[in-house]
């Protein structure tokens, strides 16, 4: 995979033309101070990624983004981990590292931008563990992997997905031992959901498809460290 850099700031470009240099999959090709030189290599370039800052001298990282026409796999880089939330608004925007960030911290988002461009071959889920319901005198098979969330009402449980909504008596700390902690996240005291449904965080809300799912403010923090934010 080869990147290019878009940073104003010197100390910041170095540290990540260092860590940059330690993965040898990925390659440096350019390097940019502003948003308008990175664009016109872009219109002439193809790249995998971009390591972006978002405070620029000509205009801001977010609005550059909205000026390619085919945006590679972002990742942000800035000192503001208020902007977080409303960069994932941009669906090319993988992953955000906050400043100053560990080469830890810098591998996580390398390797969560691998999957995106290099996904499996194996049609198989990683996660196809199926289970059944019995709702209604019927048993349902549901594969935990296409489960979009879990909601919990008073004694019943409501589970979700892009199909069916099945709804019996039960408890969400039942359905928290069920399922993998990597994948499913509790996000308020009613809501468990599937972080791989994610499209979007604004405020205290997420956004699953179409559904809206409160976030808890006891949560927040854990559902963001969790998506790697």
């Amino acid at each position: 995979m080869n990147c290019i850099i878009v940073e104003d700031e010197i100390p910041a470009q170095k540290i990540l033309k260092s860590f940059i240099a330690k993965i040898p999959s990925i390659k440096l090709i350019a390097t940019f101070k502003a948003a308008i030189e990175a664009n016109a290599f872009l219109n002439n370039n193809t790249v995998d990624i971009v390591f972006l800052d978002i405070n620029l001298p000509d205009m801001s990282g977010l609005d550059f983004i909205r000026t390619i026409k085919n945006p590679p796999a972002i990742i942000m880089t800035t000192a503001y981990p208020e902007y977080a939330v409303n960069s994932f608004e941009l669906d090319t925007i993988v992953d955000y590292l906050v400043k100053p960030f560990s080469f830890d911290r810098f591998l996580k988002a390398i390797n969560k931008t691998k999957n995106r461009l290099e996904p499996s071959k194996n049609p198989i889920e990683e996660n196809d563990e199926t289970i059944f319901l019995n709702v209604d005198k019927t048993h349902h098979k549901i594969v935990l992997n296409s489960i979009l969330y879990i909601e919990s009402d008073r004694n019943y449980i409501t589970v979700a997905t892009e199909d069916q909504r099945l709804s019996y008596i039960d408890s969400l700390k039942n359905w928290t031992l069920k399922l993998p902690e990597s994948q499913f996240i509790q996000v308020h005291k009613s809501f468990i959901v599937n972080s791989k449904f994610v499209d979007k965080i604004s405020g205290n809300t997420l956004f699953i498809k179409t559904n809206k799912i409160p976030i808890g403010r006891t949560y927040k923090q854990e559902l963001l460290n969790k998506l790697g934010v």
